[in-house]
Formats: structure tokens, sequence, C-alpha cells
């Protein structure tokens, strides 16, 4: 149903367990692609251009330092409306709520690449654990259970519930910035057809697969250091594309660290970041890696 792109609890749950595309929900996914197209209509100017790569950085960042780092793993402290900002940051990316997002990535840690993993490469191939499994019906109930902390802050329960809120206000700004930057000033080139198919679509469908190779590429192509139970590999372009997030044999052998390259030689720019918000006192108590855990379970 319609209603359901507005409001996730307006979803019927699945009705059995299993690999079923929830297709109402998949539409706007397909037309946020098709959406890219535009530019064909709308060409391209500096602006849109600039507009896109700001909103991919200020995004990954948040998907990764909040989303992640934050919600997911509580790899630091902050206040409660600091902990607001970051959830509307996050929600931005159009990566569905707070709750959602770190409920399915306590699960994945909790299960990985194990039966129950919904995202193991391994497990269900490499198309369903870039993509396949955030449509499937089965996978888009937030898992309550594993977010009781999140959840008893009522802000956070609204934007889970209406996770298009954000995303639609920021389409909406971005045409309205668009409309009148060709008003006002002509010689940039933009208007706000333009900086929808720059700001928004492409921005966001790049976001979203350079995201989503942490749960495809993270666990199929790089190099192992530590003998995790799972499949999790470190890849050094990965790590480049998601601002840290492809250290993730790091990640999965200590979860809950404020930085995911262990070693000053791996660059880690969302933990830089994430450094400098604890030198403005914005964010406070990143958790580091103990030198013992940086060392143990090392591969030879």
């Amino acid at each position: 149903m319609i209603r359901a792109w507005f409001d996730s609890h307006a979803a019927a749950p699945a009705a059995s367990p299993g690999r079923r595309i929830e297709w109402t929900r998949v539409l706007p996914f397909i037309a946020l692609h098709l959406g890219c197209l535009a530019v064909l209509w709308t060409g391209w100017s500096a602006t849109a251009v600039l507009t896109a790569l700001a909103l991919y950085v200020v995004r990954m960042f948040a998907v990764t330092g909040f989303y992640h780092r934050y919600f997911s793993h509580k790899a630091f402290r902050t206040s409660r409306a600091m902990q607001l900002a970051f959830a509307i940051l996050g929600a931005s990316a159009v990566q569905r709520g707070p709750l959602w997002w770190a409920s399915q990535h306590r699960h994945h840690h909790a299960h990985a690449d194990g039966e129950h993993d919904a995202h193991s490469p391994h497990r269900h191939g490499f198309l369903w654990a870039h993509l396949g499994w955030f449509l499937a019906s089965e996978n888009f109930a937030t898992r309550s259970e594993l977010v009781r902390d999140l959840a008893k802050f009522p802000e956070l329960r609204f934007l889970d519930r209406f996770d298009a809120l954000v995303p639609a206000a920021l389409a909406a700004l971005l045409y309205g910035t668009g409309e009148w930057l060709a008003f006002a000033y002509p010689g940039l080139a933009t208007d706000g057809a333009m900086l929808l198919a720059w700001g928004f679509c492409i921005s966001t469908v790049v976001l979203y697969h350079a995201t989503f190779t942490v749960n495809s590429l993270a666990h199929s192509v790089g190099s192992r250091r530590y003998a995790n139970r799972d499949r999790s590999r470190n890849n050094l372009w990965l790590a480049l594309l998601t601002f840290g997030e492809g250290w993730h044999n790091n990640h999965h052998h200590f979860p809950g660290a404020a930085r995911q390259g262990f070693y000053w030689w791996e660059v880690d720019l969302t933990y830089y970041g994430l450094r400098l918000l604890a030198a403005t006192s914005l964010i406070r108590d990143l958790r580091p890696v103990p030198a013992a855990i940086r060392e143990a379970r090392k591969l030879p």
C-alpha cells in the first residue's frame, strides 16, 4: 500500500519467512535510480556537481559515524540534542530510520556469516547481500528487541516510523534552493530540477552502493588480519570509498571501537571527523582499541 511509503508501521508483516521482495517499498528505490537519468534533460553545472559531492561526504559520514559507530555500537557518547541531530543527518541518507538501521546491524554482528545473517554473501550470494536483503519483507520491520536502549527516546521512534520524512524534506529543500539560485544567481546555470537530479538522486544512489559494498564486498574481497568466526576482510579501496568502513575485519574483531583503522597507516576518515567533533565537545568518550585486543588473535 502507498501509505507504507511514508509510515513504516503501515507495512504488512511478512506472511512467511524467506526471500519475498516487498515490491510496494521497492518502487521508490527503483524510482530514485531512474531519477538519475533526469540529468540527460537537466544537464549539469559546477554548483550541482559540487552539491552532489558535498551531500555524499556529509551523509556518508552521518551513516558511518552516527548510524553505525554511535547508534549501532555506542562507540562514543553525546547529548540527547546532538543524538537527535545525528539521527536526522543519518536519516537524510535514505537508508531507513536509526532504530531499523542499528537493529539490523546488531543482528548482523550476532550472526555474521552464519545461517541467520540477513546479508552474508557466502550464505545468500552477492546480489542479495548487496541490496536484496533490505528489500525483503522479512527484514522490513525494526528488530525492536535489539534496540531497547534507543527505543526509549520518542523522537527516535518517530524518525524510525516516518523514515521518508527527512529524505522528502531534503529533496524539497534542494529543489527550492535550485529554483532560488536560478532566479537570484542565473550565472550559476542551476535550477531546481538540476539540483534535485544531482544533489538528491545521483548523490543518494552513489551513496547507496558505496554503503552496500560493506555487506557484499567487505566480506569477500581483501585481506584478513584477525581470526574472527566470520569472513570479514580489510580492503583499502573500500575504506577510502566508505570513510573507513573497509577495515571490516578490524571492525568485526572489536566492533565497539570508534576507529576502524586500527593502525596509523589505515586511513579512517570517519574517525578523523569524530576526533574533530570530540575536540569541539559535541561528542565525548571515544572508545579506543585496547592494545591487548588489537594484537590478539592475529593470523600468521
